[in-house]
């Protein structure tokens, strides 16, 4: 996963390093909050590479700044923290799932020469490659940040194991809907 010049600037500000403590690791709310901030930055990604460049280069880049001039007000990650979200296993391994599902119907477009279950097994193998790899860098950042235990690692393992099976439900429901 790459990480957008705006984040990146974020992430490297006197202002952001300054807010942390470096002497004391994360608190499962704040490894949390920078698992979903990856998270969102995975789906940003996902995005770029699915032919909305422009719009996509808008969002992360707005999202970007508005965190950093937020954050001396609300805290890091402003913009994700105001939207109330549950970032229980569950709920977070559904937004993954309903995200990367969503591109179907644009992948489809973009492959004319797949249909049926080629069509499915491609998008299915991309998208778990994405999560996959997504799901590793989100591991180590956890692990560089010394918090990769106890709850925070057995949340993102069920998340893990919850997108899986969410993955595996819609390929099996896509390979048993009739053709439009």
């Amino acid at each position: 996963m790459s990480v957008s010049p705006p984040a990146a600037a974020a992430a490297a500000s006197p202002s952001a390093v300054a807010g942390r403590e470096a002497a004391k690791p994360p608190s499962r709310d704040e490894a949390r909050q920078q698992l979903n901030a990856s998270i969102v930055q995975a789906s940003l990604s996902v995005s770029l590479s699915a032919g909305d460049e422009p719009l996509s280069l808008l969002l992360s880049s707005v999202i970007g700044q508005l965190n950093e001039v937020l954050e001396p007000e609300f805290g890091a990650n402003a913009i994700q923290n105001a939207l109330g979200q549950d970032n229980t296993p569950a709920a977070t391994a559904a937004r993954i799932v309903s995200l990367s599902t969503g591109f179907l119907e644009g992948y489809s477009r973009q492959h004319p020469e797949l249909e049926g279950e080629a069509l499915i097994g491609k998008f299915m193998d991309t998208i778990r490659g994405g999560f996959e790899q997504g799901y590793r860098e989100a591991q180590g950042i956890l692990k560089g940040l010394g918090v990769l235990s106890g709850d925070v690692a057995g949340g993102i393992e069920e998340t893990y194991a919850l997108v899986l099976k969410g993955y595996a439900d819609f390929e099996q429901a896509q390979k048993q809907a009739p053709a439009a």
